[in-house]
């Protein structure tokens, strides 16, 4: 039996449930609340960094960090149809490429809004959120002129939508993505996706602690 040790709200572990929930892959869960000195110490054993989402699979005594891996070992240690990586690799190496854009271009900049506005106001940042946002409008651009295939890394849905979905989630409410049709449409094809429904309907309870005013009819 796997155990995720995750958080619900969390965009990067919403990636990973994403993904157990395309693939149908049977787990158990353990939320974990950072704020507990007990349950971030049983994380740290798991994983010394000290930061979700992680996978243990008993079966095999592996434990494995960090959402994109996850996915990865989920396609190797439990095959089945469909796999999140694609077995050609030049499609596999597109899915990646589409990764790492989200987690580096969508994710890094929003935690950077997101994180600031928990500090103390003498404490802020206000130029490097400035330019935390205007790399977001660059994504967006990038994806407006890239978003014409059913999903972003091609036909099938991968490891990439993935972490599009949640990434696009919580980026929409910091940066809306005005005036990019192609782009809104692909995140609709991701909002209706269920495997995502299913995530973002399980956050809902914590969505009390998110930081910022949350956005007006963004569900």
């Amino acid at each position: 039996m796997l155990t995720l040790h995750y958080h619900p709200f969390s965009s990067f572990c919403q990636k990973v449930l994403v993904a157990l929930y395309e693939r149908g892959v049977p787990f158990e869960r353990v939320v974990v609340n950072l704020g507990d000195p007990g349950e971030k110490a049983a994380l740290e054993r798991l994983w010394p960094m000290g930061k979700f989402p992680v996978l243990r699979d008993e079966a095999r005594q592996v434990t494995m960090p960090e959402s994109s891996l996850i996915i990865e070992y989920l396609d190797r240690a439990h095959p089945g149809p469909p796999p999140l990586v694609p077995a050609d690799p030049d499609s596999a190496l597109k899915a990646r490429l589409w990764d790492r854009f989200f987690d580096q271009y969508v994710e890094l900049p929003l935690q950077k809004v997101v994180g600031d506005s928990l500090r103390l106001e003498g404490a802020r940042d206000p130029h490097g959120v400035g330019e935390a946002k205007a790399l977001l409008e660059r994504a967006y651009d990038l994806l407006e002129d890239r978003a014409g295939d059913a999903w972003v890394a091609g036909d099938g849905f991968t490891i990439a939508d993935c972490g599009a979905a949640p990434a696009l989630f919580y980026a929409g409410m910091v940066v809306p993505f005005d005036g990019r049709p192609r782009l809104e449409a692909y995140y609709a094809r991701l909002r209706g996706r269920p495997s995502f429904i299913r995530a973002v309907d399980e956050a809902r309870p914590f969505r009390a602690y998110f930081p910022l005013p949350w956005r007006q009819g963004w569900d």
